[in-house]
C-alpha cells in the first residue's frame, strides 16, 4: 500500500521545484538623470573672454587692486572695476567651465576648472587669456542637479566632464527574485551635500598687499602664501609653486583628512571649516604640514576666520549640513594647539564671515547681513550695530572702509566708515 505522505511530499517538492524555476517580471518606470558631457578636447579649450554674461547664480567674491571678481557657480567669472564703489563697472566674462575657486597674484588668476586649474593673464582684464594649466589635479566631479525626485545614470569619465543633466524616462523590468537590481542611487540631498561641502554658492589671507595679490572671503578653497597656492578639497592638501607664473608646478598633493570644507590662512597656519570641527595645521613647511589641533563640534557646515587670539566659527544646519544647530563660536586660538570655546552664540542661518578690528560681520543667511561690535566677545550679539535683512547673504570682504558682500539675490556694496551710521552704495542685482 502506498503512503499517502510520501505522496503528498513529491507532490510539494514538485510544485516548489516548477515555481522556483519561474521569475515574475514587473516594469519599473522612473525619471533619471543622463549626463550632458563636454569632451576633453572642447574643455580644455573653452576658458576665454565673453563680452556679457548675467548674473544668475554667484557664487565666491574676489577683490584684486580695483577690481571685483564674482563666480558664476561652475560657469566662470565676472570682472569689475570697481574703482569707484559706488559704481562698479562691468568689464567682461571669463568662460571657465566648472569653476568654484580663483586666486589672483601679480597680474595672473589661478582657477580651478573641473579636474585641471588653469593659470588666466590679467594684465589686461578686457582680453584676459589662458597662459597656462595643470591637467587632472583635481578629483572628477560632476554639477548638482536643483529639482528633487531623480535618480542620477551612470557616468563616464571618459567621455569628457559634465556640464549639465537631462531627465529621461525609464522603464525597467525587474525580478522579484533579486528585487533591487538596479544600484542605488544618491538623491538630490547628497548632491547638497556636495554643494554645501564645496562651497559652491570664494581663503584669504586678510594680510595679503592688494598689488600683489588679492583676498578672498571666508568660504574659499584656495589661498596663497609666498610663490605658493595652497588648496583644498574634501579630502586633500595642494601645494602649488607659482615661481613661474604662467607655468604653475604641482609640488605635494597629500590626504590630510575628511569632510574639508573651507580654508583661512592667519600667519604661518591653516585653519580648516570641516563638517564636524575647526582643525589647525602649521604650514611653516608647505611640503610638509603638520597636524596641531582640532575643536570639535557638532556635524554642520563650517567657514572660519581669525584674527589675533580669536577664532569666528559659524555652524550651520539644515538637509544638505547634517543637523539643526546654527551658531557662531568663538574660540580662544592664543595656542593654537589647543583651540577653546570663549562663547557660543545663536544664528538663525549663518554662511560666510569676516573681522575687521573690532567689527565682526556675519551672512546670516535668510535672516541677512548682521554686523557686531566684537572687542568683548563674551557680548558680541549684545552689541549689534547694523543688521540688512532683506538679503539671503553668503559670505563678505571688509576692506577698511567698503564691505564686499555676495548673496543669492545679488552682489552688495556697504559704506562703513561711519560704523554707527553703515550705509549701502551700490549693488548688482541677479538676472531672474
Amino acid at each position: 500500500m502506498k503512503n499517502p505522505a510520501i505522496n503528498i511530499s513529491i507532490s510539494l517538492l514538485l510544485t516548489v521545484l516548477l515555481f522556483a524555476g519561474c521569475k515574475d517580471k514587473f516594469t519599473e518606470q522612473y525619471f533619471q538623470l543622463e549626463p550632458v558631457y563636454l569632451s576633453y578636447q572642447d574643455f580644455r579649450t573653452s576658458v576665454k573672454m565673453v563680452s556679457q554674461q548675467d548674473l544668475v547664480k554667484p557664487g565666491k567674491i574676489y577683490v584684486s587692486g580695483n577690481y571685483l571678481f564674482i563666480n558664476e557657480r561652475m560657469k566662470g567669472i565676472h570682472i569689475y572695476n570697481n574703482a569707484n564703489p559706488a559704481s562698479p563697472q562691468y568689464i567682461g566674462f571669463i568662460n571657465i567651465p566648472g569653476n568654484i575657486d580663483i586666486v589672483v597674484k601679480n597680474n595672473v588668476m589661478y582657477a580651478d576648472s573641473y579636474i585641471d586649474l588653469v593659470a588666466i593673464d590679467l594684465t589686461n582684464p578686457a582680453q584676459a587669456k589662458e597662459v597656462g594649466r595643470i591637467k587632472n589635479i583635481f578629483p572628477y566631479s560632476v554639477p548638482a542637479y536643483e529639482k528633487t525626485g531623480y535618480r542620477m545614470g551612470p557616468v563616464d569619465d571618459t567621455k569628457g566632464v559634465v556640464v549639465d543633466w537631462n531627465v529621461k524616462t525609464v522603464r525597467k523590468e525587474i525580478n522579484t527574485n533579486n528585487y533591487p537590481i538596479y544600484p542605488i542611487y544618491y538623491g538630490n540631498s547628497f548632491f547638497a551635500k556636495m554643494d554645501a561641502l564645496s562651497g559652491n554658492y570664494a581663503s584669504g589671507a586678510p594680510e595679503a598687499s592688494s598689488s600683489s595679490a588679492g583676498i578672498g572671503g571666508s568660504m574659499a578653497r584656495f589661498g596663497l602664501t609666498g610663490n605658493n597656492l595652497v588648496a583644498v578639497d574634501n579630502h586633500t592638501f595642494y601645494n602649488i609653486n607659482l615661481s613661474d607664473a604662467n607655468n604653475p608646478k604641482l609640488e605635494l598633493q597629500s590626504q590630510i583628512n575628511w569632510g574639508i570644507e573651507t580654508m583661512f590662512l592667519y600667519d604661518k597656519y591653516m585653519f580648516l571649516g570641516t563638517s564636524n570641527g575647526m582643525l589647525v595645521y602649521d604650514l611653516t613647511d608647505l611640503n610638509k604640514p603638520v597636524y596641531l589641533s582640532t575643536f570639535w563640534h557638532v556635524t554642520g557646515c563650517d567657514p572660519v576666520v581669525v584674527q589675533n587670539n580669536r577664532a569666528y566659527v559659524t555652524i550651520r544646519g539644515g538637509n544638505a549640513c547634517g543637523s539643526t544647530i546654527n551658531r557662531m563660536d568663538v574660540l580662544d586660538v592664543s595656542n593654537v594647539k589647543n583651540p577653546t570655546l570663549i562663547r557660543s552664540y545663536g544664528m538663525e542661518n549663518p554662511y560666510g564671515l569676516s573681522i575687521d578690528g573690532d567689527l565682526l560681520f556675519v551672512c546670516d543667511g535668510t535672516a541677512g547681513l548682521k554686523v557686531y561690535n566684537a572687542a568683548d566677545s563674551y557680548s558680541i550679539t549684545e552689541h549689534q550695530l547694523a543688521k540688512f535683512p532683506d538679503i539671503n547673504a553668503y559670505d563678505v570682504i571688509p576692506l577698511g572702509t567698503s564691505l564686499l558682500m555676495i548673496g543669492s539675490d545679488g552682489f552688495y556694496q556697504y559704506d562703513y566708515t561711519n560704523v554707527i551710521n553703515i550705509k549701502q552704495i551700490s549693488v548688482i542685482k541677479v538676472v531672474k
